[in-house]
């Protein structure tokens, strides 16, 4: 009993110094949150780019004065936000895809506003030849035997 007396005695005495916490270290000093630097576009490219879109839609669709002037603009935003795009996401690709295209779907709907119906249509039509978007389903040959065409 006394062995019991004197282990339970001497394991209640050195608990605490057990469970007592070392002393605590300094924390490394926290590094300030640095944003990723601003994607450096060249603006003179992109105005050039720009430029160059409006001219030629002026050509191909008539464009008048205020009409040129708005596509302009609208040219110019989206020329830089899918060179803004290509820059912040060149490392995801799936996420610059999905943005590109948002950004086209949005300069579409903004050259609708612009363009006399007319004048979209025949840029939509330009716009699928070029992206390679058929318009009419393509013969593929000779039609199976009893089908019509044949």
């Amino acid at each position: 009993m006394k062995t019991f007396l004197l282990l339970a005695g001497l394991t209640l005495a050195t608990a605490p110094g057990l469970l007592a916490q070392t002393p605590a270290r300094p924390k490394p000093a926290a590094r300030p949150a640095t944003a990723p630097p601003a994607p450096v576009l060249n603006e003179e490219q992109i105005a050039t780019r720009a430029n160059g879109l409006t001219t030629n839609m002026q050509k191909a669709l008539g464009l008048n004065p205020q009409q040129a002037e708005r596509v302009g603009q609208i040219n110019l935003v989206s020329v830089r936000n899918v060179e803004t795009a290509r820059h912040k996401y060149r490392q995801d690709v799936r996420k610059m895809a999905g943005v590109i295209e948002t950004i086209g779907q949005s300069r579409l709907e903004m050259m609708k506003e612009v363009l006399s119906p007319a004048q979209f249509d025949k840029y939509q039509r330009k716009r699928e030849e070029k992206m390679g978007v058929p318009s009419a389903p393509a013969s593929q040959g000779n039609p199976a035997p009893g089908l019509p065409g044949y």
